[in-house]
């Protein structure tokens, strides 16, 4: 499949979200995604104002679903979203719940491996149980706790040929990567590249980063499309 560029909004205000949504796709951006602080702060209303906004643009609802999948999928789904994500850790149960959630009503199930003991048979489970896509994930608090005791910072980069190689489904790396890394993204693999905290969101603030944000994810955008197809897992088409 070729390469999709997605932006995390992990904001906490819906009309900055929309601006910098709309900047987003102007520099070439392919989907949109309802980060969790913007989840946290809007609900299915930020949802719903991203899908008027952009109705033919795919946008991710990061739930970090642990429980009610079949409920929050369906809400999402209801409310615009074109996929939504769960957790690994969460029970195969409502795992499960989320994929059938997800095949009622259009909606694909994006599984996420963040604090999973065994981070490769975490993503082969969440491929066994249905999910279309593997979110490989280095959690926020994970990176920082582990660099403030003077430990090198863990990377999703450090086994994610790994995990591409366990699945069959397509694979977005998710932590802390340097612009540099994000753009090496397809190279390992992984053809779904997210764009969010720190590289165009104040990681701190959770504000839009200074500087000309949309030239520099023009070139971004750009680089990443020009790799050309990546070989992955199944590809389906996404119902908007």
């Amino acid at each position: 499949m070729k390469p999709i560029v997605q932006i995390s909004l992990d904001l906490t205000n819906i009309d900055e979200a929309l601006e910098t949504a709309a900047m987003a796709l102007r520099a070439g951006v392919d989907w949109l995604e309802a980060g969790t602080p913007l989840i946290l702060a809007e609900g299915l209303h930020g949802v719903r104002k991203l899908r008027e906004a952009f109705p033919g643009v795919p946008i991710v609802a990061d739930l970090k679903t642990m429980d009610g999948g079949y409920l929050e999928c369906e809400m999402m789904g209801k409310a615009g979203a074109t996929h939504v994500v769960v957790m690994e850790r969460a029970h195969e149960e409502t795992i499960r719940c989320v994929v059938k959630a997800g095949k009622d009503f259009g909606v694909q199930v994006m599984g996420d491996n963040l604090a999973s003991p065994d981070m490769v048979e975490g993503a082969k489970r969440l491929e066994e149980w249905g999910c279309d896509y593997v979110i490989h994930h280095i959690g926020y608090d994970e990176r920082r706790g582990i660099a403030a005791k003077g430990h090198r910072m863990p990377s999703p980069l450090d086994q994610l040929r790994e995990v591409v190689a366990a699945v069959s489904v397509p694979v977005q790396a998710v932590g802390g990567l340097s612009l540099e890394q994000a753009i090496l993204c397809p190279s390992y693999g992984a053809p779904l590249v997210v764009l969010g905290a720190p590289l165009t969101i104040d990681a701190d603030a959770f504000k839009t980063a200074d500087g000309n944000l949309e030239a520099s994810l023009r070139l971004i955008c750009e680089k990443i499309h020009a790799y050309g197809d990546v070989p992955a897992g199944k590809e389906r088409a996404i119902k908007i």
